[in-house]
């Protein structure tokens, strides 16, 4: 019997899944949704911000001078390598071709509806399992009335870098300066000898900072992390978060205040399914979702799972995991547990992460975590581990960039084994 399969979003993760189903068939039927005219994703760059031609937010959060935080040699899926002619940190613009590429390597484009949205998806309950009406418009011809048709089963794959969280700041809306989400952001000149806080220092709001030092007078990278033990440019200083926003100034939580001319968030993103009916019972509270057994498959209806939703990860290879993790599930490979045992698992989980001091919002961050993460669902579902190489690789380029955030990107590296890496031109990071 075939299983019909809506896959929403042609990103990284979407396509990850979209090849691994079609590779089953008869077994399973693809179809995937995309609401823009190109598959890619967050890694399509665009100098438009706000609204698309179809009125919708745009959906990319690149900037123009984006390179990858991770190396090409572990941000890779695992059975599909980038160009060797590239270096190890690539632009946006080859990250998009890579996907590109792989897409067409497994003829994928023939299952993509592009310039598609999707409006709902609801269950459909009968006694002995449940369905999907998942209706959906082409954005394109909007004089065509919206369609709906029913799925066994739904991975949604939609990312989570596009709905910009801004925190709550007293005074902000008294700022007279410009205001602006890193999700806006797109190339330092915007901020041409101009004073500029930007607040949170994760990883893009590091590289944002530094990006904007080269056309900013100065800048101020405003966390409550400890210190960061990094080379930084001349007019890049760190600062407490802030308390406070004036006219034409910020206090930061020292009680220090500068005058600035711009505020930038880099705090981050919402996740966001507006599409899943409230009979989809997922929630979002406080940055959690829930009910989610390994952060991958709905706990009460087990043919509903998110891809992709886990953050501070090596993200291509934890999206293959996951896809591998939810087809074993749907081809019966895997045998989950019950309800209430999945339920107590992912409650367990929760709870561990209180344990180890991580606040209620990152029930979904991972980073040393990630590594036991993927071993396990692997081992559940019987497929082959990530390689040990990209761990290793991985925190290596973690320590690198802890002491100089403004040239790690210019070391290279080449894998020699599951094991073994080669590093090259190490030098021209400062210590």
């Amino acid at each position: 019997m075939t299983m019909r399969v809506a896959v929403i979003g042609a990103g990284a993760a979407g396509l990850c899944a979209l090849r691994h189903l079609s590779t089953r068939q008869p077994k399973f039927q693809a179809v995937c949704f995309e609401q823009n005219s190109r598959l890619g994703g967050t890694w399509i760059y665009t100098d438009k911000t706000g609204v698309d031609d179809h009125g919708l937010p745009i959906h990319s959060s690149m900037y123009r001078n984006l390179k990858t935080n991770l190396p090409k040699e572990v941000m890779a899926f695992p059975d599909f390598p980038f160009r060797k002619d590239l270096p190890s940190f690539v632009r946006h613009e080859d990250m998009l071709e890579y996907l590109e590429s792989y897409a067409t390597s497994f003829d994928l484009l023939k299952y993509i509806k592009f310039s598609t949205t999707v409006n709902s998806v609801n269950p459909l309950k009968s006694p002995d399992k449940v369905t999907w009406q998942v209706t959906y418009k082409d954005l394109v011809n909007s004089d065509v009335s919206p369609v709906t048709e029913t799925f066994d089963a739904v991975m949604v794959c939609n990312g989570h870098y596009s709905v910009p969280l801004i925190p709550n700041i007293p005074g902000l809306d008294n700022f007279r300066g410009k205001v602006m989400h890193s999700h806006d952001y797109r190339y330092p000149s915007e901020f041409e000898g101009q004073r500029v806080a930007c607040l949170g220092a994760a990883a893009s709001g590091q590289d944002i900072s530094v990006d904007v030092s080269t056309a900013a007078k100065q800048v101020y990278m405003c966390h409550r992390k400890p210190s960061l033990q990094t080379y930084l440019p001349d007019n890049l200083e760190q600062k407490p978060g802030i308390k406070k926003v004036k006219e034409h100034s910020v206090v930061f939580e020292n009680d220090e205040e500068v005058e600035v001319d711009a505020l930038m968030f880099c705090t981050g993103y919402r996740f966001c399914f507006p599409f899943l009916s409230p009979e989809c019972h997922v929630s979002t509270e406080n940055e959690r979702i829930t009910p989610l057994y390994k952060h991958i498959i709905h706990t009460k209806y087990t043919s509903l799972s998110l891809i992709g939703i886990l953050k501070t990860i090596c993200p291509f290879p934890n999206f293959h995991n996951q896809v591998l993790f939810v087809i074993s599930a749907l081809d019966g490979t895997m045998n989950l547990p019950d309800c209430e045992e999945m339920e107590a698992d992912t409650a367990k989980d929760f709870h561990s992460r209180l344990e180890r001091g991580m606040p209620e919002r990152y029930a979904h961050h991972m980073g040393t975590l990630q590594w036991r993460y993927n071993d396990e669902i692997a081992d559940l579902a019987g497929f082959e581990r990530i390689p040990p190489v990209v761990e290793e690789l991985y925190d290596t380029v973690h320590i690198t960039r802890v002491k100089d955030i403004v040239h790690y990107k210019s070391v290279n590296y080449k894998l020699t084994g599951p094991n073994t890496y080669e590093t090259i031109n190490e030098e021209k990071v400062k210590t």
